[in-house]
């Protein structure tokens, strides 16, 4: 996969950068991290009303996501209805615990949550703004579940599955941001920090104070996924690192932070968008996939095929890595169907092969043509895409000997003769071996 939309933030000394000093409790959460290997982020907030490219339309500089169909033809207009959009937003038909079954049966371990997008909307009650689902102000406030971050936890949470809050550091609607009456260039903000300091101080504050809120207040949470990866990098604007990470981890000790794409002792872990990386990062990571072609909801979006979504997720985790698979619920509150198809789909592949992909990690040192490797404890798992041919595949690389060779999805014992792997024919698509090693069995 390429890189297709130029909202997508890279730092590519980030992804090839190791960890500096790590204290035990983190050590031992990256570990717990690379175990889930699969998970779900949702992106929702005012642009699935609107039905755009999640909020980027706001952006004067970004006018990518304004040229195959602006929500109006003026930004100004553009900027002054979409703001309006928080007296409109009214998801009736909200049901978290139908998005955890949906979660729960598609094999995820771990959801990310959007708390606030760079168009400043919080989709929980906070009490450092009124842009939010909250608001007396908005057609929801009045109903029982219109503190949805609350209740999105708690379902995912009574599923059995660990939650994380998607958070943007920058706030186009915050005027310690994007000041009243400016008329900002791009997705940075309107002013120059170094300019006015005692402007950037109080917004940082603010960052600091909502992040405390989401991981004070809102059940367990294992990962702060901070996005607006230009903040704490370009332009003079630097939050408080040290200090709000410090005041979180008195709060959730284990908390994961991934400040995207800036490195250093607040990325947990890194997080190439819309691609498999050349060069697996040196510290754990998630690659980001859409379901569709867009993070939010947009009327008649492309879905991925199944096949394709497969084949990123046995290549990711096959390099080590994580995948996060992007859902943009409705305006209503609902799930598209076709994300729900695909999340059967996923579930129902995995209630197979699950062992081959959870808790396991890469195989370092051999290469399979056509085939793509993980290992858990002392057994090899291969993956290979049949095309209904007989095939013979090495295995003198392996440092292991093999007692067994089992297909996964049928149990069928295979050959192993003189080192080689018998494949035979009528297997087609994604197939996965079980190679078991003499040595464990001895233990």
């Amino acid at each position: 996969m390429t890189k297709i939309r130029e909202d997508i933030e890279e730092n590519s000394f980030s992804e090839q950068e190791g960890y500096g000093e790590l204290s035990p409790v983190i050590k031992k959460k990256i570990e717990w991290f690379k175990d889930q290997k699969i998970g779900v982020i949702f992106h929702w907030g005012l642009y699935a009303e609107a039905g755009i490219v999640e909020s980027w339309q706001l952006s004067k500089e970004d006018d990518w996501a304004r040229k195959k169909g602006a929500w109006r033809d003026k930004l100004t207009t553009l900027r002054e209805d979409y703001w309006g959009l928080s007296e409109k937003f009214n998801p009736i038909n909200f049901n978290p615990d139908v998005w955890a079954d949906v979660a729960k049966n598609a094999g995820f371990r771990y959801m990310l949550f959007t708390t606030k997008h760079h168009d400043g909307f919080n989709m929980y009650d906070t009490q450092y703004s009124d842009f939010k689902i909250t608001s007396s102000h908005s057609k929801f406030h009045t109903n029982p579940r219109a503190d949805i971050l609350k209740y999105v936890n708690q379902a995912f949470n009574k599923k059995g599955l660990s939650v994380g809050a998607y958070y943007s550091k920058a706030d186009w609607h915050n005027p310690y941001y994007w000041e009243p009456d400016a008329d900002p260039v791009g997705r940075y903000a309107s002013y120059n920090p170094l300019e006015k300091p005692e402007k950037w101080q109080r917004f940082n504050q603010f960052v600091e104070n909502q992040l405390i809120e989401i991981t004070k207040n809102y059940g367990p949470l294992d990962i702060l996924w901070l996005d607006g990866g230009w903040v704490n990098r370009e332009n003079h604007e630097f939050l408080e690192m040290n200090q709000i990470v410090s005041k979180l981890r008195k709060i959730k000790p284990d908390l994961l932070v991934v400040d995207r794409t800036i490195g250093g002792d607040y990325e947990n872990y890194v997080t190439p968008e819309r691609k498999v990386p050349d060069n697996p990062p040196k510290k754990a990571w998630e690659t980001n996939i859409p379901l569709a072609k867009n993070w939010g909801f947009v009327p008649n979006d492309t879905y991925k095929s199944f096949s394709e979504i497969l084949e990123t997720l046995i290549q990711v985790v096959s390099l080590g890595g994580n995948i996060i698979l992007g859902v943009g619920p409705k305006p209503d509150g609902t799930l598209p169907d076709e994300a729900v198809e695909l999340m059967n789909q996923l579930g129902k592949w995995l209630s197979v092969y699950g062992e081959a992909i959870y808790d396991t990690r890469p195989v370092n040192g051999v290469r399979l043509a056509h085939c793509y490797l993980t290992q858990k404890d002392q057994n090899i798992f291969l993956f290979f895409k049949g095309d209904g041919k007989k095939y013979s595949i090495p295995l003198a690389d392996f440092s292991q000997n093999f007692s067994q060779a089992t297909l996964m999805h049928n149990q069928e014992k295979l050959t192993i003769e003189n080192e080689r792997l018998m494949i035979p024919e009528g297997l087609y698509d994604f197939i996965c071996v079980k190679l078991e090693s003499r040595e464990l069995l001895a233990d």
